[in-house]
């Protein structure tokens, strides 16, 4: 199993609502791909920082969701967002 946690840290507020605008459609398209297990992002008490929980079932659903992800109208519009991650194997 591969699970990553931390926060998604938006620097002002036009980041932020690109967040809000995209998030919702990133979630669905994760939720439903092969192995994921859950995936969560969920706004924090600061409304520039999001909190990020994924689990897939192996190194290949999970390399599989970054390369969809990585391709995705997500990541062009977040692209810059710092992201403070921390990915473990179990």
């Amino acid at each position: 199993m591969i699970e990553l946690t931390g926060f998604l840290r938006c620097a002002d507020e036009a980041e932020a609502a690109r967040v809000q605008k995209f998030l919702p459609e990133h979630i669905r398209l994760t939720r439903a791909e092969p192995g994921c297990l859950s995936f969560d992002v969920t706004e924090t008490q600061d409304p520039l920082v999001w909190s990020v929980a994924e689990r897939f079932l192996d190194r290949a659903a999970f390399d599989a969701h970054q390369a969809r992800a990585g391709a995705s109208a997500w990541a062009e519009a977040t692209k810059g967002i710092a992201r403070d991650y921390e990915i473990v194997e179990r």
